[in-house]
């Protein structure tokens, strides 16, 4: 599939009914499992009982350990290797570039803290583009004012690893040099940077993590005017909406996305995360893989990508909890909405008025490789206790503690005090929530 035909596929969905959905589904998942069990090993495994004649809840679920544990037989292209990609990926100018000109890899941790590799072939890439074209702006007249002022896009994100964000923008800029309408901005360089590089911009389009972003709209300095704000990555709280719009007097919409299935959901002009059915397939199950009805918060949910065929994510596993609605929007989207319970980690606070993200931690914590889970909490005011599951836990430690003092230090905390937990990182008791960064003080100082 081209590009254009991806665009044109896409558009042609936006508006489809509840039947056609359904017979575009079942045909793209009949094509991708065919595809997976002709060239996957540990698909023709899983589906050696699977007959042709199957319907979605027939075939097995997955999920991130038991891919990471049979990577290589997981993928359909027999000469990409976990070798091959680490050996790829320890050139951080490879960021953007495909691997034998075929496939992007991005690196994810996801909400359990397990680390993933992910593939996007050029189908998926060509997916993704379109869905950003197609369906991206809530409302057109944003979308109007974005390309009247020049396509101007800033992203605020990680902008050091193989991440999604600062992947998939790096290799947009390597295919189009020529073009100088998107930057991204590294989250975690020092406020007066960002605020510099994004009034030296003015981009029309501002995104970013919700929780970094209304740190920054704390600065007067920042001067920027973007036509819309949307942000990603963490739940936007409606808080923060009302923040950033009163900042910035601008429409702020989110989306809801993950490495794995890229743009689950776009957000309408109602505030409704419609679910793109045309090319992923959304099921909130409870925790022993039941389909949960309606209206019900699901304890996680299954995601089949229908557009990647080098690493099929079929009935993948994520651990987002998640209410599916069927109930018509009265924006006349006839597809499937979703409210998302997302990522609750809170902003932490210190010395002298400091307040520090906890995307900008956990992208630093992402970094350490032999980590495999963390946990950062802060005790007190200067001291956080770390929880830790890795390969060789005192040495990663001592990285991740390095990393850490070097990022507080930049921010002109000189005295934060790190400790190792003897604890594993755990749920809360009472919520079962997850959350890798979070305030639990129970001294001053």
């Amino acid at each position: 599939m081209s590009l254009v035909n991806a665009m044109l596929k896409t558009w042609k969905n936006n508006n489809a009914d509840r039947n056609k959905i359904a017979q575009i589904q079942q045909q793209r998942l009949k094509k991708l499992v065919r595809y997976a069990r002709e060239n996957s090993p540990y698909y023709k495994e899983l589906y050696s009982g699977i007959g042709d004649d199957f319907s979605l809840s027939d075939l097995p679920a997955t999920n991130k350990v038991e891919m990471m544990a049979h990577f290589d037989d997981f993928l359909t292209d027999r000469n990409i290797t976990m070798n091959r990609i680490n050996e790829f990926t320890q050139d951080l100018d490879n960021i953007g570039r495909m691997i034998d000109g075929k496939y992007l890899i991005f690196k994810t941790s996801g909400s359990t803290g397990n680390p993933a590799v992910v593939l996007y072939d050029k189908q998926n890439i060509d997916v993704s583009s379109a869905v950003a074209a197609f369906r991206t702006f809530a409302r057109k007249e944003d979308f109007k004012a974005f390309m009247k002022h020049g396509k101007k896009t800033a992203g605020v994100f990680a902008d050091y690893g193989f991440y999604l964000a600062c992947g998939m923008s790096r290799y947009l800029q390597l295919q189009m040099p020529q073009k100088k309408t998107k930057i991204t901005v590294d989250v975690n360089a020092p406020e007066e940077v960002i605020i510099k590089q994004l009034n030296d911009f003015m981009p029309s389009m501002l995104s970013g993590y919700p929780s970094n972003l209304a740190l920054l709209a704390d600065y007067d300095e920042l001067k920027i005017q973007p036509d819309v704000i949307i942000t990603g990555g963490e739940l936007l709280t409606d808080e923060i909406r009302k923040k950033l719009i009163d900042r910035f007097g601008c429409y702020v919409q989110t989306h809801y996305s993950c490495t794995e299935a890229g743009e689950i959901a776009c957000e309408c002009s109602e505030g409704h995360l419609h679910i793109n059915e045309d090319w992923v397939i959304v099921e909130p199950v409870d925790n022993n893989n039941n389909p949960v009805a309606f209206g019900v918060q699901s304890d996680k949910l299954l995601i089949t990508n229908l557009s990647n065929y080098i690493q099929p994510f079929i009935r993948y596993e994520l651990t987002d909890r998640i209410i599916v609605h069927n109930e018509p929007c009265k924006c006349g989207k006839s597809s499937l909405w979703l409210e998302i319970e997302g990522r609750t980690d809170d902003i932490l606070k210190f010395e002298n008025e400091v307040s520090v993200a906890p995307m900008s931690l956990y992208k630093i914590l992402e970094e350490v490789k032999s980590v495999k889970r963390f946990q950062l909490v802060q005790k007190a005011v200067n001291k956080l206790e770390l929880r830790m599951i890795a390969d060789n836990k005192e040495k990663a430690f001592k990285e991740a503690k390095e990393d850490l003092i070097a990022f507080f230090t930049s921010k002109g905390l000189s005295d934060i005090q790190i400790t190792l937990s003897d604890s594993p990182p755990a749920s809360n008791s009472v919520s079962g929530k997850f959350k890798h960064i979070y305030a639990d003080l129970q001294q001053k100082g």
